[in-house]
């Protein structure tokens, strides 16, 4: 007979097994009822395939001049963002720690760009980098031409969030 503390033990190893391969991505969405931490907001539902959110990144790049893929909390993000408000640079912040799909969104950012971390910046439909290096254009004088050139459907496109693609110099 199998005495409680040893199905304890057993309870927490399949828990803990079940749990790895859910945040690996390995068990179906379905089938795996547990919740996705994202910030505050949790969810069990199926949530957007992997080539969605590579879609959802492109659509939102190709639209948007200057667009930020963010977490609230991290100051690298936090860096950017001042970057681009100290320029008066109008952007787009797609804060992945308050999105439902922000883990994926994350990976389908890694695969397209070759970095996983946050943030992501994205000017003209090009990836700069992150933090450092935003500010780094900036402090050589590059950021600012490159957001001059931004194309002309970017400028034209009303996209919701905090940036419309528009760029305003500082007055």
């Amino acid at each position: 007979m199998i005495q409680l503390g040893q199905q304890l033990d057993y309870f927490l190893f399949v828990c803990s097994f079940f749990t790895m391969f859910a945040r690996a991505g390995c068990l179906p969405r379905l089938a795996w009822s547990g919740c996705r931490r994202m910030g505050n907001l949790t969810s069990s539902s199926a949530g957007l395939s992997s080539s969605a959110c590579a879609q959802y990144v492109q659509e939102v790049v190709s639209h948007n001049c200057v667009v930020i893929f963010s977490k609230t909390t991290c100051p690298y993000c936090k860096m950017a963002k001042n970057v681009f408000n100290e320029i008066g640079a109008t952007y787009k912040v797609i804060e992945l720690d308050e999105h439902n799909d922000g883990r994926r969104l994350q990976e389908a950012l890694a695969q397209m760009t070759g970095a996983r971390t946050v943030p992501r910046v994205f000017i003209n439909g090009n990836c700069i980098g992150g933090g450092s290096d935003t500010k780094q254009l900036h402090q050589q004088g590059k950021l600012l031409p490159l957001i001059e050139q931004c194309a002309p459907c970017c400028a034209a496109a009303g996209s919701e969030g905090s940036g419309s693609g528009h760029f305003e110099p500082a007055k």
